[in-house]
């Protein structure tokens, strides 16, 4: 047990080039790691890495040596999973999932898999951020829009309108828009927690067309932003599980429909493993079929 310690540490040093970086991911003090990985280079009676106060390398020794590491730690790995895993998911399972979403749609579904599992624990963290699910010791996030970190396996679950939409005393006071461009004239409350909050793009595929805006309200939020749209004070853009209660209940309105931007997708990820611990497939499968066909956010308003 040991030395698999030893190798692993030295494998999650040499990933992150950082002994105080491996030693938060691992959850053990920096002078722990140095300490594992200096008695593997002694039982090796080889330097594996180059340590400098800024960086840390991997020397030509080390470089041989990770591969092999590598693949000893995931064979332990998946041992102890396949052992463990026998009885059915079980264990802490660490989530990253988005700030909006998971107020809104995804905490009514953790508590439904905590019911439906209990022998799984859940660590879930709300951030807009995008973790890195490995350094950080996530074992999945729920992420939405496009996917940039190929190392991940992704599951799609549902799709997600954005929608542009007003309250019907603006549109009383202001006039309906019915050109994407008549928006540069109008009050524009700006969602700062949209990945291009400053372009708004309308139509599909190839016909799609970007839009400069700017306005006076920007908020990183889209809850906020859909509040002052609601109070009145001008137009925004939200996705639609944030605005389906009011669109249903006509606080306020979409425009354009028309001009609707490609829908957004909503995934499961997490990292590639051989042999996939119970608790995060059967939490991605969870959410499959939860957000299976129309998604709620959808219905009722469209």
């Amino acid at each position: 047990m040991d030395r698999i310690e030893e190798l692993r540490v030295f494998c999650a040093v040499a990933d992150v080039r950082s002994f105080a970086k491996a030693a938060r991911r691992l959850g053990i003090s920096p002078a722990q790691a140095s300490k594992l990985v200096a008695r593997l280079e002694d039982r090796l009676r080889a330097r594996l890495l180059n340590r400098t106060t800024r960086d840390v390398s991997l020397t030509d020794a080390g470089r041989a040596c990770q591969a092999r590491a590598r693949v000893l730690v995931d064979e332990f790995d998946a041992l102890e999973t396949s052992a463990r895993d026998t009885d059915g998911p079980r264990g802490l399972l660490k989530l990253s999932v988005p700030i909006s979403f998971g107020a809104v749609e995804l905490g009514p579904a953790l508590l439904e898999f905590a019911t439906a599992y209990p022998t799984v624990g859940l660590d879930v963290s709300f951030s807009d951020r995008i973790v890195n699910l490995v350094d950080e010791g996530f074992d999945a996030a729920v992420r939405i829009g496009e996917l940039t970190d190929s190392t991940l396996v992704a599951r799609r679950l549902a799709a997600v309108r954005i929608v542009t939409c007003t309250s019907p005393d603006y549109l009383a006071a202001a006039g309906e828009p019915y050109e994407p461009a008549e928006l540069v004239a109008r009050d524009l409350i700006i969602d700062l927690n949209s990945r291009t909050p400053f372009i708004w793009v309308f139509g599909r595929g190839e016909g799609s067309h970007h839009l400069a805006v700017d306005g006076r309200l920007r908020f990183a939020s889209p809850h906020a932003c859909l509040a002052a749209a609601r109070a009145g004070f001008g137009i925004t853009r939200v996705p639609a599980f944030v605005a389906a209660d009011d669109l249903r209940a006509g606080r306020i309105v979409a425009l354009m429909r028309e001009y609707d931007p490609d829908a957004v997708a909503l995934h499961a990820v997490y990292p590639h493993a051989r042999h996939l611990a119970a608790k995060v497939r059967a939490f991605v499968n969870f959410l499959v079929r939860r957000f299976a066909g129309e998604p709620p956010w959808h219905q009722g308003w469209s």
